[in-house]
């Protein structure tokens, strides 16, 4: 297969959007025995994987029903783990640049996994190629494992002792921490982190989630902060911290005046009944 100058081979980016698609798709397995044992029924379970299809948020919905939240709160946490997806959609958008009537589809699979695949190709031409086998694979594999694993939630019993609720979470700290590359990312996740496990205990289930947003304005509210009182130091030793000398002049202008004074003469009172300033013999 071709691909672009300067670009990977189609068939490389195929393999690897496939090897991503196939790992994560199975975790949809997870999300089916977990929604299942949340309460949710078979229709419901396999509606949001078709509909909603972003794993983070859909396994924060049903475990904040499982642990006897209120479903608005429920809702609201995963809708809020679900708007970095726009986020995503404003750089993909550029990336991709797709016609206005394929958009809103392509849109569905806006995703964690989509995103880091697109992301990682040189050409625009594997970006769509990459995206696009990324998303159809997880879709379909997704949407396939989530209904066998709600069908067979029954078979496998109690869902906690197997700790399948913790597939998605995982797989999407994996995703995530690679791309922690500069301080400030990285300071608000441990913040992100530090909120939700302090007040989970404290917290209706699908509260921590909500407060723990709040690291991301706070943190960049810090850095603005910072670099705001930097930069006005630096003005401030910049407007003080004048050069040395430079009331009496540098030490060429200093040359400049001796050699100056030679040529003329001597300043007037240096010999006694000498010629002054001007040459003049008194």
């Amino acid at each position: 297969m071709r691909s672009e100058e300067g670009g990977k081979p189609d068939t490389a980016v195929v393999r690897d959007a496939l090897g991503v698609g196939v790992a994560v798709g199975l975790s949809g397995f997870a999300f089916g025995v977990t929604s299942a044992g949340s309460g949710l029924s078979l229709l419901q379970t396999c509606a949001l994987s078709l509909l909603v299809f972003t794993g983070a948020s859909q396994f924060a919905l049903v475990g904040a029903l499982a642990a006897g939240g209120n479903p608005l709160t429920a809702a609201a946490g995963a809708f809020f783990l679900g708007v970095r997806n726009a986020f995503y959609g404003l750089r993909l958008s550029q990336l991709l640049a797709l016609p206005r009537a394929v958009r809103p589809f392509a849109a569905q699979w806006v995703i964690d996994e989509t995103t880091a695949v697109a992301l990682a190709q040189p050409t625009r031409r594997s970006v769509r190629i990459g995206f696009t086998v990324t998303g159809l694979s997880l879709y379909l594999l997704w949407n396939l494992t989530t209904f066998l694993g709600a069908a067979g939630a029954e078979a496998i019993g109690d869902t906690d002792a197997w700790g399948l609720d913790a597939a998605g979470p995982a797989v999407f700290l994996a995703l995530l921490a690679p791309m922690l590359k500069t301080a400030t990312e990285r300071a608000v996740a441990g913040i992100a982190v530090l909120l939700g496990l302090g007040l989970l205990p404290v917290l209706p289930a699908g509260v921590p989630v909500l407060v723990a947003a709040l690291a991301a304005p706070a943190v960049l509210w810090a850095t603005g902060r910072r670099r705001a009182d930097t930069a006005r130091a630096a003005s401030a030793d910049g407007a003080d911290g004048a050069p040395a000398g430079a009331e009496n002049g540098s030490p060429s202008d200093v040359r400049n005046r001796s050699q100056a004074r030679a040529e003329h003469g001597s300043p007037a009172g240096t010999h006694d009944n000498g010629p002054d300033a001007s040459g003049d013999v008194r």
